[in-house]
């Protein structure tokens, strides 16, 4: 499990296991890890963790928020990261995450194949083949015999090359440029925008940000300028 130490000027102050998928830090009493300072804004920065990955986003903070010395607004945190926050820091150390070797198309198209179980708990608005009410936690739970599908890359390098989707979730993608979710579920495979500015499109029409967007057979995706024909074989 992964887990953040809290210090100030050398000193120790807490440790703070990431239990949680959203845990948010900032001056306000009503934040996960509350900071009591004037430097730290009262909603400064969440990170979300979802199985070994954690994600730190600046929530638009008056300071701002630094890793190992530089500003950042999106950060894939990496063990021993250090985040600063005025004069307090947040050391973040990962559980050993052991992974099988990657083929090269993979190394460049896949970036984790577990990635996200749910970037947040809200509700989000209802689209094409998306029931009311569905979160993204529940697009990116474990399924029941869900459909099966795959992916073939139309460009690039890794043009002809398949990918079989048979985990939960896919995250597929260039970190810190852009990032998108594929999630399996009973009713239909789902895209969901997950970092980098630029939003990736399905046949030509972006994604909304936060907003899943149900796969049809042979619809093609464009992501961090590779083209993918998404195929079901439910």
């Amino acid at each position: 499990m992964a887990k953040l130490i809290l210090s100030m000027e050398g000193l120790v102050l807490k440790e703070i296991p990431l239990v949680r998928e959203r845990t948010t830090i900032g001056r306000k009493p009503n934040n996960d890890i509350q900071i009591d300072n004037l430097a730290i804004s009262g909603e400064h920065a969440v990170i979300v963790t979802v199985i070994n990955d954690s994600f730190l986003e600046d929530l638009d903070s008056t300071n701002g928020t630094l890793v190992n010395g530089q500003p950042v607004k999106k950060h894939f945190l990496q063990d021993g990261d250090v985040i600063e926050l005025g004069k307090y820091r947040l050391k973040y150390l990962s559980e050993a995450d052991a992974r099988p070797a990657q083929d090269d198309f993979e190394k460049t198209v896949v970036l984790r194949p577990e990635m996200m179980r749910g970037a947040a708990e809200r509700p989000v608005a209802p689209g094409v083949g998306v029931p009311p009410g569905l979160t993204l936690g529940e697009l990116a739970a474990p399924a029941s015999a869900p459909p099966t599908a795959k992916l073939r890359v139309l460009t690039g390098g890794g043009a002809g090359r398949e990918l079989e989707l048979v985990k939960p979730t896919t995250t597929l993608g260039k970190q810190g440029v852009q990032v998108a979710m594929i999630s399996r579920r009973p009713h239909g495979c789902f895209i969901v925008h997950v970092e980098g500015n630029n939003l990736p499109s399905v046949n030509g029409e972006r994604l909304v940000a936060g907003k899943p967007h149900a796969l049809l057979d042979l619809d093609i995706i464009e992501l961090g300028g590779v083209r993918m024909e998404f195929r079901s074989r439910g």
